[in-house]
């Protein structure tokens, strides 16, 4: 996840949102704003905004409607309550749905402050908390991601983590599948139980179904000692089957028996041996035409895919590229402060990387190599990603006009200007202002400047 925590600040009243927004920002950092619920609710995003302060009394949606909506996209989400002394019985309401705290209005700037340091502090230590479970139960690795693609599948994995029920993670190579199957088993009431894999495309077809099932001392030449297979292996806890797809279709019938009902026929031995284990199954291949094709039995199909869990490639989740960098750097860069000049992020973020997150993590290993005073230039990004293609950049040039120009035309001509030399790619532009990309979108939608317009266009 990205590093940064913006605080999200919904107030209908102009003057007391410009207040707020100020005492704020003098403790917290960077502050978004909104009008009121809905659009607080729109620019909400759990990926970047870690503390929202939110006043009670407003119009389309209510404080007690943005608390609820916040709570059920992150459920760790810090909310503070802004009210008026008769709001007081609601804010208690609210503080039992999951506020973190409320202040009365009219409030002391010293007493809004301490609330807000004493927020970001907790926020600060559940951080903390949850990065070094993730690097526990991921085996050192950790599962980074910025975009709302990615927040949205990682959410969609906490909601099913604590059951039973089988799921499918789909994706190309390299996209964090494995990361994902991990995070459901560390997150579901087997997580004291053992978490196995095997990978069913990396063992030969012969001593696949040994692998998984087992097998007993003299069910076969070379075997000298009983053996336990995967599903003992993870009794009690979890099994992924990773590259399930390419598993024999002679073996798939008794996958899909010890599935259905529970039991491993081992090897050289009579009795079946009964297992408790949720089975996990990922693959980069189209199970569902695998199967119309007839190389994919499909009731084993529909027995592994009561959930299935989609990871977008890196391509289609640009913003996810610039926190993979960095952390990639700080991970083999061994202790060195590795930067990333602008332009070069910018490629990187433009590349296709049919490698996915494996292939940017390979190429922030040589950049950590390379890097001369620190530094990843453009150059060793365009040699990253197979293109020499040069980045052009043209001036902003900002034009001020002798009798004055509002702050408001100013920041759309910013804005324009920045999509142009950017060629409206928005992740770029929202690089090239500094700002968070939702925040871009947020001033589009303001000016009312959409993909395509030129300079001087968009609504007034």
């Amino acid at each position: 996840m990205a590093d940064a925590i913006r605080t999200l600040v919904i107030e209908d009243d102009e003057s007391m949102r410009e207040v707020l927004a100020w005492q704020v920002g003098e403790v917290a950092g960077e502050v978004d704003t909104a009008a009121d619920g809905e659009k607080g609710l729109k620019l909400y995003d759990p990926a970047v905004h870690r503390l929202v302060i939110t006043d009670l009394r407003m119009p389309k949606k209510d404080g007690m409607t943005v608390l609820r909506e916040i709570l059920k996209r992150d459920p760790d989400a810090m909310v503070i309550v802004v009210s008026a002394f008769g709001d007081v019985p609601i804010a208690v309401e609210a503080m039992k749905a999951g506020a973190y705290d409320f202040i009365l209005k009219p409030f002391d700037r010293e007493h809004l402050q301490t609330v807000v340091k004493k927020a970001l502090k907790v926020t600060s230590l559940r951080r903390r908390v949850e990065d070094l479970e993730q690097r526990l139960d991921q085996g050192g690795k950790t599962l980074v991601y910025a975009s709302a693609a990615m927040s949205e599948v990682v959410r969609m994995v906490d909601l099913i983590a604590d059951s039973d029920i089988p799921v499918l993670i789909t994706g190309e190579s390299g996209t964090g599948k494995e990361l994902l199957a991990r995070r459901l088993h560390s997150r579901s009431g087997r997580r004291d139980g053992p978490y196995v894999a095997i990978n069913c495309g990396a063992i030969p077809r012969d001593l696949i179904e040994s692998e998984l099932f087992g097998h007993a001392r003299g069910a076969f030449t070379g075997a000298v000692k009983d053996r336990k297979g995967r599903f003992e292996q993870a009794n009690g806890g979890t099994l992924l089957l990773d590259e399930v797809g390419e598993l024999p279709l002679e073996l798939q019938p008794k996958l899909l028996r010890v599935l259905e009902e529970g039991r491993v026929n081992v090897l050289g031995r009579e009795k079946t041996v009964p297992v408790d284990v949720r089975v996990l199954a990922a693959t980069n291949r189209d199970l569902a035409a695998e199967a119309a094709a007839g190389r994919f039995r499909s009731d084993l199909y529909f027995r592994l895919n009561v959930i299935e869990v989609h990871v977008p490639p890196l391509r289609e989740r640009t913003e996810d590229v610039s926190a993979l960098a960095l952390h990639f750097l700080k991970k083999w860069g061994q202790g060195r402060d590795l930067t990333v000049k602008p332009d070069a992020m910018a490629m990187l973020e433009g590349a296709q990387w049919p490698g996915n997150v494996r292939e940017l993590e390979n190429a922030c290993r040589r950049f950590a190599l390379l890097a001369d005073k620190g530094v990843v230039t453009m150059e060793m990004a365009a040699q990253a990603v197979g293109t020499s293609v040069a980045m052009k950049r043209e001036s902003v040039g900002l034009v001020m006009p002798e009798d004055g120009l509002s702050l408001r035309d100013l920041e759309k001509e910013a804005v324009l200007k920045a999509l142009k030399v950017n060629r409206f790619n928005q992740s770029k532009a929202a690089r090239f202002l500094r700002i968070p990309r939702h925040v871009l979108l947020y001033r589009m939608k303001k000016y009312g400047i959409s993909k395509g317009v030129s300079a001087g266009e968009g609504e007034q």
